[in-house]
């Protein structure tokens, strides 16, 4: 059984606090909003809820990243950059011509992903920005078809820089080496990196309704508000700065990061709004039933994961 899933997990104060509370919050949110629903039946609940759920899913599946074998870990998140690609690849506008350059970039991923579990730093930071940006417009051209392949050369790498570059970072903070005085380790900063993105999207959401009237921009997502984003921003920091102790920095140096990962999760966020504006669809997928696909789920985690990999690993590594 300990081959399958790390029992030590439970032996971790530290990680276990967390998770303590994440589903602390995560249950009282689902309560309050039943209650409110049954005081006020008129009340619009619908997005609350929705987030809600999204956000029990979102747990489960890092919290889960966290308890079973390493190997299985790293698989479950390439899955996740394998659905967030053929989602986004799927609602783009690619012509017939691209496919065999498509196939490559599906297979970037498991060598992405190879190259985290290895812990190979210096080809894993490179083999998707350089390798694959080098590669992939060769395989487009050698198709022979150039109209209009220049679209088709942005818009394929920027796909695989979001689905899979970004978010195979939160597989290497699984690699990272062990520090003798941070007892949590890698499994500390991917719950970390997770729930500080996830109440990151809480706090804005949730300052946004309360105080919010000043719209940042409209055009892209009616619902952000400066109150909202500088909220949920000062929140964000704060809970980041107590903690702490699931990473190796100082608690002001913590705080400092928390801060630049609230930046890049609005960023992330308002971003794939846009895109989806441009395209006109709501969600992305269908993945999840009734809360759209897996990219919609982990789109903020996209930007924050690389932001936040860089800087521990930096100021700590």
């Amino acid at each position: 059984m300990d081959k399958i899933f790390r029992l030590d997990f439970w032996q971790k104060n530290d990680l276990m606090i967390v998770v303590s509370l994440i589903f602390a919050i995560l249950i009282f949110a689902t309560l309050l909003f039943f209650v409110m629903g049954l005081i006020k039946s008129k009340a619009n609940l619908t997005e609350l809820k929705a987030r809600t759920r999204s956000w029990w899913f979102m747990s489960l599946i890092f919290i889960g990243a966290t308890l079973i074998n390493s190997t299985i870990s790293y698989c479950a998140l390439a899955l996740l950059s394998f659905f967030a690609f053929r989602e986004l690849y799927s609602q783009l506008d690619f012509r017939h011509s691209d496919r065999r350059a498509v196939f490559w970039a599906f297979l970037a991923i498991p060598i992405q992903y190879y190259l985290a579990y290895i812990g190979w730093y210096g080809a894993f930071i490179i083999f998707i920005p350089v390798v694959m940006f080098l590669f992939l417009p060769m395989r487009l051209v050698l198709k022979g078809d150039t109209d209009d392949i220049i679209k088709s050369m942005s818009l394929l790498q920027w796909v695989l820089m979001l689905t899979v570059f970004g978010i195979s970072h939160m597989a290497y903070l699984l690699s990272l080496p062990e520090i003798p005085t941070f007892e949590s380790g890698g499994r500390g900063l991917l719950l970390f990196l997770v729930f500080l993105t996830e109440i990151n999207d809480v706090m804005q959401f949730t300052w946004g309704k309360l105080l919010g009237k000043h719209k940042i921009i409209p055009k892209v997502s009616p619902n952000k508000t400066w109150e909202g984003f500088i909220g949920g921003i000062l929140s964000t920091t704060v809970i980041g700065y107590f903690l702490a102790f699931l990473t190796p920095l100082e608690p002001l140096t913590c705080a400092l990061v928390s801060f630049g990962l609230a930046i890049s999760g609005f960023v992330g966020d308002i971003v794939m709004s846009s895109v989806k504006r441009d395209i006109g669809v709501k969600d992305l997928g269908t993945s999840i039933p009734g809360h759209g696909g897996v990219l919609d789920r982990i789109d903020s985690l996209a930007y924050t994961a690389p932001v936040f990999f860089h800087l521990v690993y930096y100021l700590a590594y």
